[in-house]
């Protein structure tokens, strides 16, 4: 949104020129691969709940300003998620519920919003400042009559700090609890806090490409290193002799394994711990951070150190 003064092509080169900036002494930095439709590609959305002259408006959170800057569509955001907000926003007042506001108390304080690609699966999550929430039964009806295409509805709690994030725990209202999504033949199943990629059809052709430019013979032993939901191990599994994932979200983990077992993929696995932690520990005991291979010996070795 901060580059929309500028003209796609302008976009892309910029952003090869930051690439460069940064990688450019590890290699040869190719220009970025765009898309051939640059807008409403963004599959999950969050949106912030305040006040704006006194009347309660939904948008972006300005950290400078302590406020909420109203926007009631976005260039990139998938363009049914604004509609799903202005119906939270008119329920809200109808049902005389408040935004969450830090130090004067409230309801809602973001709405997450993410929907499948492929499958059109859309999740719905209600961030809330406060565990209560009046009239929820006849709110949910409501919300659920205006949008028949959610197919999950969850209600969070975070009552602490100004960052969008979900709380601790989450009450399923509506459906499963989850989005099943598809993404290169295989399906993915997403929960609310698991990590997923928001453009779908660029993830496709980054993922390929990199899998392109990897020149995988089939013996590698593969480490996917802050793995989410385990997409890109398992896009890898099927051209690698092992993948281990590894993810801090235990929600991710948890996603990851389903994932797996979803599609039939035996040859991957998945270790909740800070990413950055267990490639230092391989770092030190020898290992390659990306590629783990090598003689039998070596092989088991790894495989005895990785099991610790």
């Amino acid at each position: 949104c901060q580059m929309a003064n500028l003209s796609y092509g302008q976009t892309l080169r910029w952003k090869k020129s930051q690439v460069t900036k940064l990688l450019g002494s590890y290699g040869k930095v190719r220009p970025v691969i765009g898309m051939a439709d640059p807008f409403h590609y963004r599959y999950k959305v969050q949106t912030a709940f305040g006040y704006s002259r006194g009347r309660v408006v939904y948008g972006v959170w300005q950290s400078k300003e302590g406020r909420v800057a109203p926007v009631d569509g976005c260039l990139i955001e998938e363009e049914g998620a604004a509609k799903i907000a202005a119906t939270v926003r008119k329920l809200m007042q109808s049902f005389k519920l408040s935004p969450w506001m830090e130090g004067r108390g409230g309801f809602l304080r973001y709405l997450l919003i993410r929907r499948g690609y492929a499958t059109g699966q859309v999740m719905v999550v209600l961030v809330a400042g406060t565990p209560v929430f009046p009239s929820k039964g006849a709110f949910v009806r409501e919300l659920l009559r205006a949008h028949p295409e959610i197919t999950t509805l969850l209600f969070s709690v975070f009552a602490g700090g100004l960052t969008p994030i979900l709380g601790d725990r989450e009450e399923v209202l509506y459906g499963p609890g989850y989005i099943e999504d598809e993404l290169c033949g295989l399906n993915f199943r997403i929960s609310p806090a698991s990590f997923y990629q928001v453009n779908p059809l660029q993830t496709q052709c980054l993922y390929t490409e990199a899998l392109a430019l990897c020149e995988l013979s089939g013996e590698e032993r593969v480490l996917d290193a802050y793995c989410g939901v385990g997409t890109i191990g398992m896009i890898a599994a099927g051209q690698v002799k092992e993948v281990i994932g590894v993810e801090t979200v235990e929600a991710a983990v948890k996603d990851a394994e389903k994932n797996a077992a979803l599609n039939g993929i035996r040859n991957i696995r998945f270790v909740c711990a800070d990413a950055g932690e267990f490639l230092t520990e391989a770092a030190e005991a020898g290992e390659s951070p990306l590629f783990f291979g090598g003689s039998k010996d070596v092989y088991e070795r790894d495989k005895a150190f990785l099991s610790d």
